[in-house]
């Protein structure tokens, strides 16, 4: 009887412990969601402003005078290490940009003099640009540069005037660093530091 008895407490026990495992695991894991979730969504908030604060672009005179020799563009690109230049006219507005892809298509690959033509010859002209605004997201401007095939993007404010110029490199590693912000995030929750995700 009286084992029985301790059978039945027994087995009542268990049953009490097991729904409050199940519970406890439904809590952890609609946290842990609800985590992830609000993480996600911030993936999306990063700007080109990021990117251009980080690129090696923002700490360089990347301009150029459309009037310039296309050996005075290659010579500044070697010197910065970049693969691309905003163009500006006689007035310093913006006019264009001028890439390596440029000079090795327009003028290497036909065996043209670069001494001798005007960066102004070879450079994609302003109206035909793709650019993008400071408070643009990282995604927008990958969308802008995978759609039409194109590595920069001028920046441009709200009146026109250009601001900067982010490469496909500068939204990778804007890309990359959220990702190991996340991955940061997600295992400090994992190990019990923190139950909320402050972005």
């Amino acid at each position: 009887m009286i084992s029985a008895c301790a059978s039945s407490i027994a087995r009542a026990s268990a049953r009490t412990l097991s729904q409050h495992r199940l519970q406890a695991s439904a809590a952890v894991s609609s946290h842990y969601a609800s985590s992830k979730r609000t993480v996600t969504s911030k993936v999306g908030d990063r700007t080109a402003e990021h990117a251009w604060n980080k690129s090696c672009y923002s700490g360089m005179d990347y301009t150029i005078s459309e009037d310039a020799t296309v050996i005075e563009m290659v010579e500044k690109l070697a010197a910065y290490d970049v693969g691309c230049l905003v163009t500006k006219d006689k007035d310093g507005k913006l006019s264009g940009v001028v890439s390596e892809r440029d000079y090795v298509t327009k003028v290497a690959l036909l065996g043209e003099s670069s001494k001798d033509i005007a960066v102004k010859n070879i450079s994609t002209k302003a109206a035909n640009l793709v650019m993008a605004r400071p408070y643009d997201t990282v995604d927008a401007c990958m969308d802008k540069m995978l759609s039409r095939d194109i590595r920069h993007l001028p920046l441009i404010d709200d009146m026109g005037q250009v601001v900067g110029i982010i490469s496909i490199k500068d939204l990778i590693k804007e890309c990359l660093d959220e990702k190991d912000h996340t991955l940061n995030q997600l295992a400090s929750f994992a190990v019990g530091e923190g139950g909320h995700f402050v972005m």
